[in-house]
């Protein structure tokens, strides 16, 4: 079953490249994304042993982020099926097939326990979605494509240093050498300090990078900004949470070396600098797909200080995993069908959304009030947890600066989001074909409806895992 996660979504890449309709390519698309999700829901209720040789353990931090993935992927695909039928001027057969591959790449980063392949695993996703950025073929997107592609691959190169580091941390120790994380954190002990410190920090910048911490985010607002809304999605609810995976397996490595200090303080701060680049910066945004990857960068923010944080904030950064991706689908999909109706990301002439779309107006709507941490939706309580547990443990400038940064950050969206969804359509703005369907909004309201779930009822078995996984992260004797 492990196997499949992988293997499906490769099998579907090369039936989705042969398939010669546009038309057809993206049922073919979601068929596979509806296989993945299935087997990725009976992997959670029998999930299988270890690997002979601990290469493949589907832990419940894996499991956390693979469920976000596969969850979000299919209504992603769903959503493919409308949207791309408003844009047979040009062939999706690279979009549907990349997509694919990057579906089976993530796969592997969540189910792997060795580091070497998960980094091979996650440059995969990167190299699979940069041509699916260049999707709509301009000069500004060709930019964010090479954007992306450097700055994401530099910060992963970065992280393979970083394990160079580790793995010669090993050989200083004179114990086997190896990158598999349980023979890594059985020897923890007798790691060589100072090549294990230097490897964190470059673990930290690289999977930092890959995840667009400030001051390592660079890429986001373009190759946010130019991509279709689905590929938008995928990238800030789906590949972010890959890149905190794999930086959730480092601090388990750091648990075990009793380094756990000097990785959580450069969290925190590497966390609150994201947050307050992210409300500088989404201040009167003029585009509002950029809007949201300064909001991207603001949770990673939120996700990095919750880590930082520890204790009681561990349930919070993992809870976050799953709202703030599936929230992101929420509004990058229906900032899509804005987008399309209105041929335009110019809040200038972006006005009366409600109005010319009520759906997907309604569903930005309902987007931003959820991602800015408000009630009944997830993001309030992994926000909430994080913030409490901030002012519990006594750290009350971490706290004032969390809530300084969230408030300043909802004034700005409002800014710009409030202005788009009321009021009346400027008399110049383009009069396109796009009308809204069952297909463009039936998957943002899925998942609009699952956040607004996991805000007023969180599932016991989703509770258990949550629980699991913030068991993984803690501090034993």
């Amino acid at each position: 079953m492990l196997a499949a996660l992988i293997i499906l979504p490769l099998l579907g890449a090369v039936i989705t490249w042969l398939i010669p309709s546009d038309r057809l390519r993206p049922f073919a698309l979601s068929a596979f994304a509806c296989g993945h999700l299935g087997i990725t829901l009976r992997l959670l209720i029998a999930t299988p042993p270890p690997s002979a040789g601990g290469w493949f353990n589907l832990d419940a931090l894996g499991k956390i982020v693979l469920l976000s993935t596969s969850v979000l992927f299919f209504f992603c695909a769903i959503y493919s099926i409308g949207y791309l039928a408003y844009r047979l001027e040009r062939s999706n057969r690279i979009l549907c097939t990349g997509l694919l591959i990057c579906l089976s790449a993530a796969s592997m980063v969540t189910i792997t326990h060795h580091l070497g392949l998960l980094w091979v695993a996650l440059e995969t996703t990167t190299i699979s979605m940069t041509p699916l950025i260049y999707f709509n073929r301009n000069a500004r997107s060709i930019e964010a494509t090479w954007k992306y592609l450097l700055i994401c691959s530099v910060g992963v190169a970065l992280a393979l240093i970083g394990l160079y580091f580790l793995a010669y941390s090993t050989i200083v120790a004179r114990v086997e050498p190896s990158l598999l994380l349980d023979d890594l954190i059985r020897d923890a002990g007798k790691l060589s300090s100072g090549w294990v410190h230097a490897a964190f920090v470059f673990l930290l910048v690289g999977f930092g990078s890959k995840m667009g911490l400030a001051p390592l985010h660079t890429w986001k607002p373009d190759a946010y900004g130019e991509s279709p809304g689905l590929v938008g999605a995928m990238l800030a609810g789906g590949l972010v949470n890959l890149a905190f995976l794999s930086l959730l397996r480092v601090y388990q490595l750091c648990l075990a070396t009793r380094e756990i200090t000097f990785f959580q303080n450069a969290l925190v701060v590497m966390g609150l600098i994201s947050m307050l680049f992210a409300a500088i910066f989404m201040a009167r945004q003029a585009d509002f797909k950029r809007m949201l990857a300064y909001s991207s960068v603001e949770h990673v923010g939120i996700m990095a200080v919750a880590l930082g944080l520890g204790g009681k904030a561990i349930f919070g950064a993992l809870f976050h995993i799953l709202a703030n991706g599936l929230t992101k689908g929420v509004l990058f999909l229906s900032s899509g069908n804005i987008h399309r109706s209105y041929n335009s990301k110019s809040t200038d002439q972006v006005r009366g959304a409600l109005r010319r779309l009520p759906w997907s107006g309604g569903l930005f709507l309902a987007g931003f009030i959820a991602i800015t941490g408000s009630p009944p939706f997830a993001p309030f309580i992994s926000e909430f947890t994080v913030v409490s547990s901030a002012f519990i443990q006594g750290r009350a400038v971490v706290g004032a600066l969390f809530l300084v940064s969230l408030g300043i950050i909802f004034i700005g969206m409002a800014l710009t989001v409030l202005p788009m969804v009321m009021g009346e359509a400027p008399a110049n703005s383009e009069t396109t074909s796009y009308r809204d369907t069952i297909w463009t909004v039936g998957p943002p309201l899925c998942l609009l409806l699952l956040v607004f779930l996991l805000g007023v009822w969180i599932p016991e078995p989703l509770m258990t895992l949550l629980r699991d996984g913030a068991a993984l992260l803690e501090a034993h004797p």
